[in-house]
């Protein structure tokens, strides 16, 4: 499905980290780097009350360990990380979102970097807003997105079954990865429920653009959405 999930991805970081007054000048537009951050909310929420997504929530990404969040399900590739003791310092952030894949073989993330400096300061500046330590930065309004199709709570209710959702997951399968891997085609591994739900049904009344996935999803019925949503989240 055409969800391009541009999450933030690992890279080698130059040796040690910068002090915080050279941290301090290099961020830079926090307002522009919101913008900017649309390209990662996809699969990444930041804020009061953020959840994680097919990636984890950034809430105080500055200073903690990656791979560290209880009950997200890390690809094999960001255990490693952890194991390791990589921690998410200014430096190695900014190498994460310039250069991805580079340091975490393995990992479903999909996002192909941001090479503009610039543009990466500007999204360091937006993330450092929701990290109150090791500083005290206040976080800033939620940043919650309006669902793309505004679905009856009926449907979004139903509880889909997900053996029936892996028999009608095979035509799903010739073209996404079942290990979660992206292979130039977006992964939907452990999506979200109600994201994937409001995603198919956008696809069904011509809200996303593209034709073979209106196509497919105008031929589901609420119940096998549900179904498909069901067996996609838990997918191992």
């Amino acid at each position: 499905m055409k969800r391009w999930c541009l999450a933030l991805c690992l890279a080698l970081a130059p040796p040690g980290a910068a002090p915080a007054e050279e941290e301090a000048e290099r961020l830079g537009d926090a307002a522009r780097g919101a913008e900017i951050f649309g390209q990662c909310s996809g699969c990444h929420e930041i804020g009061p009350g953020a959840r994680h997504r097919i990636g984890p929530h950034l809430n105080e990404i500055f200073g903690r360990r990656a791979g560290a969040l209880e009950a997200f399900p890390y690809s094999k590739g960001m255990n490693r990380a952890f194991a390791d003791g990589l921690v998410w310092d200014y430096a190695r952030l900014d190498a994460y979102l310039e250069n991805p894949r580079a340091l975490v073989s393995g990992t479903r993330m999909s996002f192909r970097g941001l090479k503009d400096a610039q543009d990466r300061h500007d999204v360091l500046a937006y993330l450092r807003d929701f990290t109150a330590s090791p500083r005290d930065i206040p976080e800033a309004a939620p940043t919650a997105l309006p669902r793309e199709v505004d679905l009856p709570p009926e449907v979004l209710a139903i509880i889909g079954d997900a053996d029936y959702g892996e028999y009608l997951a095979s035509e799903c399968l010739t073209c996404h990865r079942q290990d979660g891997s992206d292979a130039g085609i977006p992964s939907i591994t452990r999506w979200p429920v109600e994201d994937f739900v409001v995603a198919m049904h956008a696809y069904k009344r011509k809200l996303r653009p593209h034709p073979v996935m209106q196509m497919m999803a105008g031929r589901l019925s609420d119940e096998e959405i549900a179904a498909l949503a069901a067996y996609f989240e838990k997918l191992e």
